[in-house]
């Protein structure tokens, strides 16, 4: 192809916003409303954490979310959300981060074997903590942890955290569900911790919400441990796509109808959405 004839990249989607569900919805109406069920590439980026770290959500939407995914047989958020923090088991360890790490070694197989199909390749927390190699046993949580209580003016390089493991993951297979998340560093500034992940690939519909819950539970899990408040989520995509639904699925209409509502200003026109406003099938 000549230069002449070469088309311009596409410039970047970025999505700001101080709410999970509101950032969400912008992303899923924008690629509904758009040709092709792509965007490549995505910046979203999360901010206006509360001090515990917790990030505001919409009622609405993460319900019509939870509702349309189990009728889909797919993961609920909370359960997305648990392959990259298990924030239960935070919860349980009661801001002991030794005993959270011991709970997880100690459960991780049961959380393979519950799904073995989907979860042989391993969790995103268990490459976190459990890489195969490495200081602290591959742990690689602890060794930021541990640099960065040990001392003033540690290289900001080595805050961060890999998924992808070239000895594991470079095999010839035409689809490979784990890890589409490579990459997680850890940004400390004058603000508070800044956050940032990195994804080849993301599932728009039955993974991004969770994706994005618990990147921001990883995320104010550090911050913790650190010392300092969560101040930003930033989460880089190569191509977000929306797969394994369609645009015109009509159990899709509650779900988009809550977006919609949470995304469009009181008293601005709605667009007639794409699909037939039919309710959600039955739980399953």
């Amino acid at each position: 192809m000549s230069k002449s004839k070469m088309l311009a990249a596409p410039p970047p989607l970025v999505i700001d916003d101080t709410n999970i569900s509101r950032a969400w919805a912008r992303l899923l109406l924008r690629v509904l409303d758009g040709a092709g069920t792509e965007v490549a590439p995505l910046v979203l980026s999360l901010s206006g954490f509360a001090p515990d770290g917790i990030i505001a959500e919409d009622p609405a939407v993460r319900q019509a979310l939870d509702r349309l995914l189990k009728h889909k047989g797919r993961l609920a958020v909370d359960d997305v959300a648990f392959t990259i923090f298990p924030q239960r088991l935070w919860q349980m360890s009661r801001g002991d981060r030794t005993r959270l790490f011991t709970l997880y070694r100690a459960t991780f197989p049961r959380w393979q074997a519950m799904n073995r199909k989907a979860n042989g390749r391993g969790l995103y927390f268990e490459r976190m903590i459990m890489y195969g190699r490495g200081p602290c046993d591959g742990n690689q949580l602890e060794w930021i942890l541990s640099q960065f209580d040990s001392r003033m003016g540690v290289r900001r390089s080595m805050l961060q955290a890999t998924t992808f493991d070239p000895g594991r993951d470079h095999i010839a297979s035409a689809q490979l569900g784990f890890p589409c998340l490579q990459q997680v560093s850890f940004e400390p500034t004058a603000a508070g911790l800044v956050t940032n992940a990195f994804y080849a690939t993301q599932q728009i519909f039955d993974k991004a919400y969770g994706n994005y819950l618990g990147l921001a539970q990883l995320g104010a899990f550090m911050a913790h441990e650190m010392g300092m408040p969560l101040a930003r989520l930033n989460v880089m995509v190569g191509v977000a796509k929306l797969e394994r639904i369609t645009k015109s699925d009509p159990d899709f209409a509650p779900l988009v109808a809550a977006a919609h509502a949470l995304v469009t200003p009181p008293g601005a026109a709605v667009a007639q959405p794409v699909i037939a406003a039919v309710t959600a099938g039955a739980a399953l």
